[in-house]
């Protein structure tokens, strides 16, 4: 299999088999669920190839994989034996973490139908604009149906996703999302929607589209399901729990759930479009500054059903205003990719520019460049807020589900307002990449000071900044880190450092502390030094691949080194015949916690020479 290496690796890495409770995916994203979240090794997993970020949010353990994740996603499922969340799988953490890890898992797999669902109604959109087809033409009512089936059979679907995430039966929850838009129950709807169940007086609503009914309504039949399982002869459980789940649940929807769950969808709609209308400035400008950062954590799913909701309303201007925050993040990635030098960054700026232009998934550009270069940050939080401010008052909505992207435009209406917003806030991105770059370069004057007399003052008083010497691990030819022939290296996306092309097979500790991480495969390893940086030696590129051929650790994880203790011996020689790069990154992992990292101004350097001065 193409991605079990990197499979078996992440596996290892959350804590092996036996700590994953479940594990889905969305768009970039392996989400875990772990036992124990202290056995996962965050470092080792941000340091893998193939791995963007790792994001700690909603009770989850979030592997930024990028357009792969997919593949990834199967390739572990095969390995490990395990897939979506387990009867066992109950949210875990505060309230608004399991409401979000809730959420965020029951729309996960309804993702690509939704978005293609969405895509097919602007598509359609577009050609009743353009003459192509007619709305009372067979083919249009074809295509219609296609487009509209997964939204109007949302409470379905949602009752099978949820009822997985919440560990009951997905079909008994589906049922009783398929209850709401069985015929007979719809029918009422013509006679004005009044009717009684066993006497008492029950009001029929159109639960087409809806989301918060049977979020409400599934949520308590899995409460019921674990309560009648308990009870119930296991012998005659298979027929009787799901009966009187139904017996008991539909009912209660019908006449509470049901009505309670649409007005609540009703009333967060309007008081947003409350919002909206009375200061759509200022709402356009708080959604288009946060969109950047709710997706950092994961946690824009929350605002799906609220979405979704308004869709069914007729509009949501929600969409139209935090879509000016993903143009803000396209705009960066073309910048960075006009103004990059290096080839390997611009490369990496152009395969994450195509999946947010055409797409509307931005996540790659949001861990591969913008946490990478956080001059940009700010760049797309102003740009954002600058355009969601002008859609929230210019007023345009989405009249049909989609991520906002270039090929989704007509998804929106009135479609010349709503340019209007994303493209400044994409120009405004754009030029600020252009005119401002995108790295926050310090001064590398002071790397010409001894470290010594740095730290002082002209009082002899210590300074404020504080100074760590790093030595070279190995000796051999020093080469930037923007030239390693590897993007995600090049790019600085793991961390600042340098690259040395080694001469000789050996690398020794460059610090004092401690070995946080030595992969099996021996290729790599961590250190932790006494002052707290987080250094990664990677031998090689895509050396991983050699199972650990060639490569002979002397160290293990815990142990305590001295500057210059031998931590790993490596086949030179047979490395580069099997036809491997042995360019060594050395990386400073949490490069996040320095203001400078400055790099030897040498061309030649031999191990324990002086290589990096971290400065805090």
């Amino acid at each position: 299999m193409k991605y079990e290496t990197l499979a078996k690796q992440i596996i290892e890495n959350v804590g092996g088999e036996k700590n994953i409770a479940s594990v889905v995916h969305c768009a970039t994203r392996l989400r875990f669920v772990l036992h124990d979240k202290t056995k996962a090794n965050k470092q080792n997993l941000e340091a893998l190839d193939g791995v963007l970020s790792v994001v700690q949010s909603g009770g989850q353990h979030q592997v930024v994989i990028g357009s792969h994740v997919n593949e990834v996603y199967k390739t572990i499922a095969q390995i490990a034996n395990i897939g979506g969340p387990s009867d066992t799988d109950a949210p875990k953490g505060s309230i608004t973490s399991q409401l979000f890890d809730v959420i965020s898992r029951s729309f996960s797999p309804l993702l690509g139908a939704l978005a293609g669902a969405g895509m097919l109604k602007a598509l359609l959109v577009v050609l009743t604009m353009t003459g192509v087809l007619t709305e009372g033409s067979g083919t249009y009512q074809i295509l219609s149906a296609a487009g509209n089936a997964v939204f109007f059979f949302l409470p379905i679907f949602l009752g099978i996703t949820l009822s997985i995430r919440l560990g009951a039966n997905p079909y008994v929850g589906g049922s009783i999302g398929a209850a709401l838009l069985e015929p007979n129950l719809t029918g009422f709807l013509a006679e004005g929607g009044a009717t009684d169940f066993i006497g008492i007086p029950a009001l029929i609503v159109d639960y087409s589209s809806t989301v918060f009914p049977v979020f409400i309504a599934v949520s308590i039949y899995a409460l019921l399901d674990k309560f009648l399982k308990k009870i119930i002869y296991k012998d005659i459980q298979m027929f009787m729990v799901p009966m009187l789940s139904l017996i008991v649940i539909v009912p209660l929807t019908v006449l509470i759930f049901g009505p309670f769950g649409v007005y609540v969808g009703d009333g967060i709609a309007s008081v947003i479009m409350f919002l909206a209308e009375r200061s759509g400035l200022i709402t356009g400008a708080v959604m288009g500054a946060a969109w950047t950062l709710l997706t950092l954590f994961g946690l824009h799913w929350g605002l799906v059903p609220i979405i979704i909701a308004n869709l069914a309303a007729g509009g949501d201007p929600l969409v139209a205003m935090f879509a000016a925050a993903v143009f803000a993040q396209i705009g960066v990635a073309l910048g960075i990719f006009f103004k990059a030098k290096d080839k390997d960054l611009k490369a990496l700026a152009g395969s994450t520019f195509f999946p947010g232009a055409l797409a509307g998934v931005t996540e790659p550009i949001l861990y591969g460049l913008l946490l990478r270069y956080r001059r940009t940050l700010v760049y797309v939080i102003v740009a954002g807020a600058i355009g969601g401010a002008i859609n929230g008052m210019l007023g345009p909505k989405g009249i049909v589900f989609a991520f906002p992207s270039f090929l989704a435009i007509p998804a929106f209406s009135p479609i010349g307002t709503y340019l209007i917003g994303t493209m400044i806030a994409f120009g405004l991105a754009l030029l600020a990449v252009l005119l401002g770059g995108f790295e926050i370069k310090g001064t590398k004057a002071v790397a010409k000071e001894p470290v010594e007399e740095a730290n002082k003052n002209e009082d002899n008083r210590p300074a404020l900044t504080k100074r760590e010497k790093i030595v070279s691990p190995m000796t051999g030819k020093v080469v930037p880190l923007q030239e390693v022939n590897d993007a995600a290296f090049a790019s600085e996306t793991m961390g600042k450092g340098i690259a040395i092309e080694p001469t000789v097979g050996k690398v020794v500790s460059p610090v004092e502390g401690t070995v946080s991480v030595v992969f099996p495969t021996g290729h790599a390893i961590g250190l932790t030094t006494n002052d707290g940086a987080e250094i990664l030696i990677h031998i090689g590129i895509n050396t991983v691949q050699l199972n650990g051929k060639h490569f002979t650790p002397v160290v293990k994880q815990g142990d305590t080194v001295k500057e210059g203790d031998l931590l790993v011996s490596f086949d030179l020689e047979n490395i580069k015949e099997a036809g491997f790069d042995v360019t060594t990154p050395i990386i400073i992992t949490n490069t996040d916690q320095y203001l400078e990292v400055i790099e030897t101004k040498q061309v030649e350097i031999q191990a324990k020479e002086p290589l990096l001065t971290l400065v805090r």
